[in-house]
């Protein structure tokens, strides 16, 4: 999709210097040696993909993840004056249920302050985590991603390997919904106290509603960030397990038109 130098012909000297990438299955990787780097390269191929596809329809439709991983992405993306905002059309992909509605860690409110407020989107849709029907609303908003075919999703991947709130134990690579409810599994509720979006576990909500892996998958381009130590686990598993719902990020590598950007930190188990 964007190539530079292939994994094979890079020294292991050059890894700390330059980007790397290589492909796995469909999967297309790069590494940078900051996230800082990574969120720029990131920024620069979505930019790309946005004024690609406006030359080719009026307006375009794009999910964006809610997560610390998503930071220096957005902080660059936002700063791009070349893309034309007005023409977009804003999704979010997950929202805990019953949380106050100006909690900072509601999904909704994290993208509000760090990117939906700062750019003017035509349109931004809101997952309602305080709906009094989760389930219609589930239905609600799968009827907005029917009205709405996406066009780019940007997204990272968990310390579980979950995408969205797709955790193992309800991800579904054939799920027949859009949007579900769901239970969330301890290890995803665990990593929202470790990254300080709450301060105990037992404040964490249980329960969120998702855009389902499909869903998600329908997108033709997929841009998938995940930066920090925190992660290098699952960036290993993402590309060295079976493709299973154990790891629901190893859908990735069969996906075509999608990317993963690692840093350093995110790539060190990989040889």
């Amino acid at each position: 999709m964007f190539h530079t130098q292939s994994w094979k012909e890079m020294s292991y000297t050059e890894i700390n210097t330059n980007v790397i990438t290589f492909t796995k299955g469909m999967l297309e990787v790069k590494i940078f040696h900051t996230r800082e780097e990574m969120g720029k390269e990131a920024a620069a191929n979505v930019s790309e993909t946005i004024r690609q596809l406006l030359g080719e329809k009026e307006e375009i439709n794009m999910i964006f993840a809610a997560a610390p991983s998503q930071s220096d992405f957005m902080k660059e993306l936002i700063a791009d004056k070349q893309i034309r905002w007005e023409k977009i059309n804003a999704f979010h992909m997950d929202e805990y249920i019953g949380l106050e509605k100006d909690a900072p860690q509601g999904f909704g409110n994290f993208l509000k302050e760090r990117i939906f407020d700062k750019v003017p989107f035509k349109s931004i849709h809101y997952i309602n985590g305080r709906a009094e029907d989760p389930y219609a609303e589930c239905e609600r908003y799968a009827g907005l991603l029917n009205q709405y075919p996406v066009d780019i999703v940007c997204l990272g991947i968990g310390e579980n390997g979950h995408i969205a709130f797709n955790d193992p134990p309800v991800a579904d690579f054939n799920d027949p919904k859009q949007v579900k409810a769901v239970e969330l599994d301890m290890s995803c509720r665990q990593q929202q106290v470790n990254e300080n979006l709450f301060s105990s576990i037992d404040i964490v909500p249980t329960h969120a509603i998702t855009v389902t892996i499909p869903a998600l998958l329908k997108a033709k381009y997929m841009f998938c960030m995940v930066p920090a130590k925190n992660k290098a686990e699952a960036v290993y598993r993402t590309l060295n397990e079976e493709i299973s719902e154990k790891c629901p990020a190893t859908i990735l590598r069969t996906k075509e038109d999608a990317v993963l950007y690692l840093d350093k930190a995110s790539a060190s188990l990989l040889n």
